[in-house]
């Protein structure tokens, strides 16, 4: 029975060891903190609380593993932190399981383009962004261990949703003059490429964009939620600067994931919203 250790156990490494357990993997999920580990304890795997940032603590584990994930989230942390997580975490990781195929959660943020330019995995990745910029560092850690990146758009799913939170709360904005196309992903779409990557179709020391078929401006964005749910368009008004990720307006192409059996079961956002966050969300309200 082939091993998998999830570093980082959360919204997504979830969903993600849901699939690979469904397919007979033995799964180890690592969570930052003993409360999280017991908060998944009825899980059909095993939990630990390991912080990788803390290179003692990953090397005590003596177990090893065919693959590893490193899907650890700063849940929006400072610089420092994002250093600890992603670039220390990586360097752990790497030293500790330096025989196991190893899959790094980046982001679509590192691509800086600002003129809604198609991006692909060739296009230049230079961040502004101090955030960005440790990712790439921890990217060309994991490349030059014949790891794989996947760089993810903008994780949506059930009970999440950045973009609809932003709406929900009145903080949404709609600015002409400074519209920019968004990348997203649904959370199930983005565990079935991770794991399409690393069970047969990922190549080792690659690159690979993971976000749906079809970019939306956000303008538009916020004119189908206010249509479907029955809301008022936000504002128009000025964009507040992306301090965290920076400022980027690009259109990123998954043709490379596509061209190795990917398939996304929410091609739009507006597919995923209407097929699977909004009636969750009803649900809840019920």
């Amino acid at each position: 029975m082939p091993r998998l250790l999830i570093a980082g156990c959360g919204y997504l490494g979830q969903a993600v060891a849901d699939l690979f357990v469904a397919q007979s993997w033995e799964v180890e999920g690592w969570t930052m903190s003993l409360e999280s580990a017991e908060k998944l304890s009825g899980k059909p795997y095993s939990l630990r609380a390991v912080d990788i940032s803390k290179g003692e603590q990953v090397r005590a584990k003596p177990d090893d593993f065919d693959a590893v994930i490193h899907c650890a989230s700063t849940r929006g942390g400072d610089v420092d932190f994002y250093r600890r997580v992603y670039l220390e975490g990586a360097r752990n990781l790497l030293e500790r399981f330096n025989g196991s195929r190893i899959l790094f959660v980046s982001s679509t943020s590192v691509y800086a383009q600002t003129k809604g330019e198609l991006v692909t995995e060739e296009s230049l990745a230079s961040p502004k962004h101090e955030g960005g910029k440790i990712l790439r560092e921890a990217e060309e850690l994991i490349l030059t261990g014949c790891g794989i990146v996947a760089r993810l758009g903008g994780i949506y799913g059930p009970g999440r949703s950045a973009l609809l939170k932003k709406f929900m709360d009145g903080d949404a904005v709609v600015d002409p003059q400074s519209d920019r196309f968004v990348n997203q992903i649904h959370r199930d779409d983005a565990a079935a490429a991770i794991q399409l990557l690393l069970g047969r179709g990922g190549v080792a020391g690659q690159i690979y964009n993971v976000a749906d078929h079809h970019p939306i401006l956000l303008s538009e964005c916020y004119r189908w939620l206010a249509n479907k749910l029955n809301r008022p368009l936000p504002p128009t008004g000025r964009l507040a600067p992306r301090r965290r990720r920076g400022e980027s307006n690009k259109r990123v192409s998954n043709a490379k994931l596509t061209a190795i059996g990917w398939t996304p079961r929410y091609t739009t956002f507006a597919d995923g919203m209407e097929k699977s966050v909004l009636p969750a969300l009803h649900a809840s309200t019920l």
